[in-house]
């Protein structure tokens, strides 16, 4: 046996879950995504999708994806440095940047890739990266591959970001990057804190929109347009693959700081560039958002709606804000567990586990989307209070 599968051959606590018959991963999807998917032959209604303003099967974007790809061809073949940036990828980086109110953007092959390639760029060896511990784990691999000093704080703990700063050199950069939507548990980032520490210590604010675009903020702008502190944060990214229905990734600012990023960010020029479809399809859905206000409207009244009823059946669903909605269970067997449960019963929930969690904070999330009925959530929270109870995990 070669020594890196001797190394891995024991690693088996997936198999131990498929054992049991709870093993959650890999689903495969037999049918477009929508509020109602084929899933392992079964049909189930869907509440894992980050597709908030439900457009991933939205005909005038599949349209828009098929001519793309008659027009261009199915790929670039080359990284956007070089041979591979097309007249549509720098349309939609215009339409970006005006969007969230920056004056220039960068589009990236995928959001994650993003933040792995713009973080490291942005501080060097004596500076300080300050992140809340909470972020994203694309956040997390950005820090990793940079040299600056990197601090954390318990999250949206604004004393422990004063206190982190303070630790810090004056003239050195402090870049504080943050979500603005926290994926697991959907509450926001207090930001409107973070600029008054931001100028109070000369620092540097980065907001990853991932959750937030489309779904917050005017037509759909962000968390950070929520607040009413764009011009105060100095660099926005955001995917396409959540409210803009395809894949990619994009980041904006000044246009000094995209310049050097445009020229440095090893995941831009090293990476293949987005493919045609995927472009023009978040090129149409960006087109949409803004057209269609009222996709953002029943958005909110699906999620109000179902937050109402999640708090009522007496599930601990936390400081959420957003359309996340985290069903708190706090054991990973039983979340596993709930998941089958519901699986079974005709819902298909994400469960959240460690890393993407702390051990004591597992839970199962549920996400709306604009196009999901009262019907659907009334119908989600009856048979996942069923599941809890028979656990054990809300009283019965």
């Amino acid at each position: 046996m070669g020594l890196l599968r001797e190394k891995f051959a024991k690693y088996d606590l997936p198999q131990q879950y498929m054992a049991k018959g709870v093993y959650p991963y890999f689903r495969t999807i037999d049918s477009h995504q929508d509020t109602e998917v084929l899933m392992d032959g079964k049909k189930v209604l869907m509440f894992g999708s980050n597709a908030y303003m439900g457009l991933t099967y939205d005909k005038r974007i599949i349209e828009a994806a098929k001519a793309a790809t008659d027009k261009y061809g199915t790929g670039c073949a080359g990284s956007r440095l070089l041979n591979g940036t097309l007249d549509i990828h720098v349309e939609l980086e215009k339409e970006l940047a005006e969007f969230v109110g920056k004056e220039d953007a960068l589009c990236f092959s995928t959001g994650f890739t993003v933040n792995e390639g713009v973080i490291p760029q942005l501080v060097g060896r004596s500076d300080y990266i300050i992140c809340d511990d909470r972020d994203h784990a694309s956040i997390v691999d950005g820090r990793r591959l940079s040299f600056a000093t990197q601090l954390k704080y318990k999250h949206n703990d604004m004393e422990g970001l004063e206190k982190e700063l303070q630790k810090c050199e004056p003239d050195a950069v402090k870049l504080i990057v943050v979500d603005g939507v926290f994926s697991m548990e959907g509450d926001l980032a207090n930001l409107p804190e973070i600029i008054r520490l931001k100028k109070k210590y000369n620092a540097s604010v980065y907001v990853d929109e991932a959750h937030g675009l489309g779904v917050f903020g005017r037509q759909g702008r962000g968390v950070c347009d929520h607040f009413g502190v764009t011009q105060d944060v100095d660099l926005i990214m955001g995917t396409f693959s959540k409210s803009l229905a395809s894949i990619g990734g994009f980041v904006a600012g000044d246009k000094e700081v995209i310049n050097w990023l445009r020229h440095t960010s090893r995941s831009y020029i090293f990476q293949a560039s987005a493919t045609p479809a995927a472009t023009a399809a978040a090129r149409e859905a960006l087109h949409i958002i803004q057209s269609e206000p009222e996709r953002i409207q029943r958005l909110w009244d699906i999620t109000n709606y179902a937050l109402k009823r999640f708090r009522e059946a007496g599930f601990e669903i936390g400081d959420t804000e957003s359309p996340i909605i985290p069903l708190y269970v706090r054991d990973t067997d039983k979340t596993f567990m709930v998941t089958r449960l519901a699986f079974d019963k005709g819902i298909f929930i994400n469960p959240v586990i460690p890393p993407a969690c702390a051990p004591q904070d597992t839970l199962v999330r549920v996400a709306l989307m604009a196009t999901h009925t009262k019907e659907q959530v009334d119908f989600a929270v009856e048979k996942l209070t069923e599941c809890f109870k028979q656990l054990g995990v809300i009283a019965g």
